[in-house]
């Protein structure tokens, strides 16, 4: 068995860490950024975006509009939205710096291609390339993230352009019960190491716990060739997943 010593300064880092209006984002210095055609997004989001939109044969068709910005950048646009939007709209559709998923590098915004892209709300129907791309996302890590009944929890207006890297199985899990990330954030913390929520996807047995952080450290044993995946919460804790693979 082996020791596995969690630190409370990492609960905000991690592919599920939840950023909204409440609580806000850490600048992750050691954050892996990819940048190709003026689009940057965190290493491993950008490759299976990638992967997804060869799969669906759609590179062409679907345009990455927006994606890592820094906080300058977001406090730019949220300016610009105010002065060109008015506060209403800038409300539903812009997050406040330091509250933007697009500074974790895990969120793309996509649009139809056309000569003329809004930038702030692209067309990305739920018809055509756009819903192909919507069908497999999950299956890539990829959720969806503000949707039209979940805005009382999001407090973002429905956004179908807005796509979220969280990982597998957690996009998975969230897509068949109907979850946002609040909600699944929520729901893990029902599950412990003694007793974890465990799905199954592509031959592989998953188990998902949450770990609370009461000090500055917490601590969990594993089995010595347990695969695992660790990510904070970004509030209260951290969600760990550990999986093996039956043939």
């Amino acid at each position: 068995m082996k020791t596995i010593i969690l630190n409370k300064a990492d609960i905000h880092k991690g592919n599920l860490i939840l950023i909204n209006y409440q609580y806000p984002y850490h600048n992750n210095p050691d954050l892996p950024i990819l940048k190709e055609d003026n689009i940057s997004l965190e290493k491993r989001t950008y490759n299976l975006l990638k992967n997804i939109l060869q799969d669906i044969n759609q590179t062409h068709q679907i345009s990455l509009v927006s994606g890592f910005r820094t906080e300058e950048e977001q406090t730019l646009i949220y300016k610009d939205s105010l002065y060109n939007n008015g506060i209403e709209f800038t409300n539903r559709y812009v997050a406040l710096p330091q509250h933007s998923e697009h500074q974790t590098g895990l969120a793309i915004d996509l649009g139809l291609n056309s000569d003329h892209i809004d930038f702030i709300r692209p067309e990305f129907p739920h018809v055509g390339v756009c819903q192909n791309f919507r069908n497999i996302a999950y299956q890539y890590g990829f959720i969806q993230r503000y949707e039209e009944d979940k805005e009382a929890m999001t407090h973002i207006a429905n956004e179908p352009w807005h796509f979220r890297y969280v990982g597998i199985p957690h996009s998975m899990f969230m897509m068949e019960k109907h979850l946002c990330l609040e909600e699944y954030i929520e729901d893990i913390k029902n599950y412990s190491i003694h007793k974890p929520l465990n799905y199954y996807f592509q031959n592989r047995l998953f188990s998902i716990f949450y770990v609370p952080i009461l000090n500055q450290t917490a601590t969990i044993t594993l089995a010595d060739n347990a695969v695992y995946q660790i990510s904070g919460n970004n509030i209260d804790g951290f969600i760990v997943t550990v999986w093996r693979t039956y043939a």
